[in-house]
């Protein structure tokens, strides 16, 4: 019994660590694809407005992109935070701000989760199929799967260049995120 109490733990921590490796790999290795929709997802705006570092860098990296002639609209996600904005509308102002015409700019301020994200841009573009996402590294894979369950075959993933301690704690709980996004979702 002991035996296959140990073997089973080994074979779950075997998987836990390929997945992470899966994820990193993934998350790290852009995918600069030509697509009709450049989804960028949202993050902490700071009590006074400005936004976090993090969803700076998300920013920046969708900005290099839509300059690049990746993709010719951007929908910016995210919700109401705590600090009280709407990440999306704060998301919009900064890209417009950096020169990305307001037409250009699609806006969802429903989008508190992953998952809300997916289903809200699946509403506002039925006819889309191909979607690159800008995200953290460690968020691409997860955020992939959610637009795939929503009939999306072609979704490519770009990161953002900002890197913290706080990504161990994140890449450890994606784990658990994409296969509650696999199973339950």
């Amino acid at each position: 019994m002991k035996k296959a109490i140990k073997f089973t733990l080994y074979g779950v921590l075997m998987w836990f660590f390929i997945h992470q490796f899966s994820i990193i790999y993934d998350g790290l290795t852009d995918e600069e694809e030509k697509t009709e929709v450049l989804v960028i997802l949202g993050n902490k705006v700071n009590r006074d407005g400005s936004l976090s570092l993090r969803l700076k860098a998300r920013l920046d990296k969708g900005l290099a992109l839509y300059d690049q002639g990746i993709a010719p609209i951007i929908f910016v996600s995210g919700g109401l935070g705590k600090e009280g904005h709407l990440e999306g509308a704060k998301m919009a102002e900064y890209l417009i701000q950096n020169g990305v015409e307001e037409a250009v700019v699609k806006v969802d301020n429903q989008g508190n989760t992953t998952q809300l994200t997916a289903i809200n841009f699946k509403k506002q573009f039925p006819e889309v199929r191909k979607v690159i996402i800008v995200s953290q590294f460690y968020h691409i894979s997860r955020t992939k799967l959610a637009f795939r369950k929503q009939g999306f075959n072609a979704v490519y993933g770009a990161h953002c260049d900002y890197f913290e301690w706080r990504d161990c704690y994140s890449l450890f709980r994606e784990f658990f995120g994409y296969y509650k996004y696999l199973f339950l979702n």
